[in-house]
């Protein structure tokens, strides 16, 4: 299987992209900037993704490189938490831009090339559904990333293109142990938990599923 990843260099989607190198299949990585250390033939920076000239820009190449396209896993994203009363439209914009059009300007690229019978799996958040205190512009956005799967499974049907996503609790990063030092991680999911789930939405073991947004939020 030729699958593109986006946020490739981040926890979560470099721990997708070594999971699918691992069950065989051929990966070119995005990256939304050029990041340190990716010097492997398989990465590509795309810069700002939201732009959808940029994104079909480098989903172009991608595509090249892999000689087609069978999955697109959509990694990348933004997290930023504030209370409501410090959130202003600028913010939510960019949480929106982030999250959403990202989501957007890289699946209409990668369309076009995707083989029928594909498949897109998407990243929400657990947290979107209830939203909790300072996450009224992520959740908002995460929320809307979770309708629009669900649009693009129901357009895609056709096609027998699936879309699925899945809704990570808190991931076990480094990042997130630095920005909260007092939290217990032992209720964390790792990246490579999550990796496994998003490897089973994108590979034929899942062609009975369509539309859905799965929890990944267990300890492990």
């Amino acid at each position: 299987m030729r699958v593109i990843v986006t946020g490739a260099s981040g926890a979560l989607g470099s721990a997708v992209v070594q999971t699918m190198r691992a069950h065989g299949h051929r990966v070119a990585g995005i990256t939304g900037r050029r990041a340190p250390g990716a010097q492997d033939e398989g990465s590509f920076a795309g810069g700002d993704l939201a732009d959808a000239q940029a994104a079909q820009a480098v989903v172009d190449r991608a595509v090249a490189w892999l000689g087609g396209i069978d999955a697109l896993v959509h990694v990348a994203g933004g997290f930023r938490w504030a209370l409501l009363a410090d959130t202003d439209a600028a913010a939510m914009r960019a949480m929106y831009a982030a999250n959403v059009e990202t989501v957007l300007a890289v699946t209409q690229g990668a369309l076009p090339h995707m083989a029928d019978g594909g498949a897109i799996v998407t990243v929400g958040a657990a947290s979107a559904q209830p939203a909790g205190a300072g996450f009224a512009a992520y959740a908002a956005a995460k929320s809307a990333v979770a309708r629009l799967t669900e649009a693009m499974a129901a357009e895609l049907a056709p096609r027998n293109i699936r879309a699925n996503g899945v809704l990570p609790g808190t991931i076990d990063t480094p990042a997130n142990r630095a920005d909260m030092p007092g939290a217990d991680a032992a209720g964390w999911t790792t990246p490579q938990a999550i990796a496994e789930v998003i490897a089973f939405l994108a590979s034929d073991a899942a062609r009975a599923i369509n539309g859905a947004m799965i929890p990944v939020t267990h300890a492990a």
